[in-house]
C-alpha cells in the first residue's frame, strides 16, 4: 500500500484548518446595531443620549424668573416660576419660613401653593389654612415674578402685536397700578391691579388688616374681592359679609388704582 507523502499531509491539514476558520466566521452573529435591533436586542444608549431623550437637558423657552423677597411675620418668602410658551410650567419657593412650627407649616403649604399656581396660571390662588402669612407672602412674591416675566415678554415682542403672557396679562399693553392706601378701623387696605386691553386682568391686596380676628377676615375676604374686581372690571363690587370695613377700604383703594390707570 502506497504511503502518503509528509508534505501532502501538511497541505491537507492546513486546508482543513482554513476551512474550519471560514465556517466559524460565517456563523458569528453580526455586531451591527441595525442587525441587533432587528433581532430584538436594542443597543445601549450613552448616559447623555438617555438624558436628552428624557428632556433632562432641554432649555425652557421662557426661562426661570425669581420674584422679590417678601418679609413675613415668620420669615422671608420668595417664589420662582419657570415660564414656557407663555405658560407657568413650574413654581417653587426659593425661600420660606423655617424653624420650629414654621417647618411643618412650610412643608404643608408650599407644595399646595406651587400646584395651585400651575393649575390656575395666576396669582389668584387660595390661602392655605394654618399658613396665612406664608401664603400671603408667597402670593406677593409670585405677583412680582409674573410682573417680571411680563416685562421681559413685552421687551422681546413688538409693541404693536402684544400677546398673552404668564399670569393673564398681555405683553406690552399690560400695566400694573397700585391704589392709594385706605385707612380702616382695623388697619390699612391697599389694592393693586394689572390692566391690559382696558380690562383688569389681575387684582390683589398689597396691604390688609392683620392680627387677631383680622387675619381670618382678611383671608376670607381678600381672595373674593380680588376675584370680584377682575370679574366686574370696576370698583363696583359687593362687600364680603363679616368683613365690611376691609371691603369698603379695598373698594376705595381699587377705585384709586382705576383712576390712575385711566378708568
Amino acid at each position: 500500500m502506497r504511503k502518503s507523502h509528509p508534505v501532502r499531509r501538511v497541505v491537507l491539514a492546513t486546508a482543513a484548518t482554513v476551512s474550519g476558520v471560514v465556517l466559524l466566521l460565517s456563523l458569528k452573529p453580526s455586531s451591527d446595531p441595525a442587525s441587533a435591533q432587528a433581532g430584538g436586542t436594542i443597543p445601549q444608549q450613552t448616559a447623555a443620549a438617555q438624558e436628552s431623550a428624557q428632556g433632562g437637558t432641554g432649555a425652557t423657552a421662557g426661562g426661570a424668573v425669581t420674584g422679590d423677597v417678601v418679609q413675613t411675620q415668620y420669615g422671608p418668602v420668595q417664589v420662582r416660576i419657570t415660564v414656557s410658551g407663555n405658560k407657568i410650567m413650574k413654581a417653587e419657593a426659593v425661600q420660606a419660613p423655617k424653624g420650629g412650627e414654621s417647618d411643618q407649616k412650610t412643608a404643608l403649604s408650599v407644595p399646595k401653593l406651587n400646584q395651585d399656581v400651575v393649575a390656575k396660571q395666576s396669582p389668584q390662588i387660595d390661602t392655605v389654612s394654618g399658613a396665612t402669612y406664608t401664603s400671603e407672602g408667597y402670593k406677593k412674591s409670585l405677583q412680582s415674578a409674573i410682573d417680571k416675566a411680563n416685562e421681559a415678554a413685552s421687551q422681546a415682542q413688538p409693541s404693536a402685536q402684544p400677546s398673552q403672557t404668564a399670569g393673564g396679562s398681555a405683553g406690552a399693553a399690560a400695566k400694573t397700578v397700585t391704589g392709594a392706601v385706605s385707612q380702616t378701623q382695623y388697619g390699612p387696605v391697599q389694592a393693586r391691579i394689572t390692566v391690559s386691553g382696558g380690562k383688569i386682568t389681575n387684582a390683589e391686596a398689597v396691604q390688609a388688616p392683620k392680627g387677631g380676628t383680622s387675619d381670618q377676615k382678611t383671608a376670607l375676604s381678600i381672595p373674593k374681592l380680588n376675584q370680584e374686581a377682575v370679574a366686574a372690571g370696576s370698583a363696583d363690587i359687593d362687600s364680603v359679609s363679616g368683613a365690611t370695613y376691609t371691603s369698603e377700604g379695598y373698594k376705595k383703594s381699587l377705585q384709586s388704582a382705576l383712576d390712575q390707570a385711566g378708568g
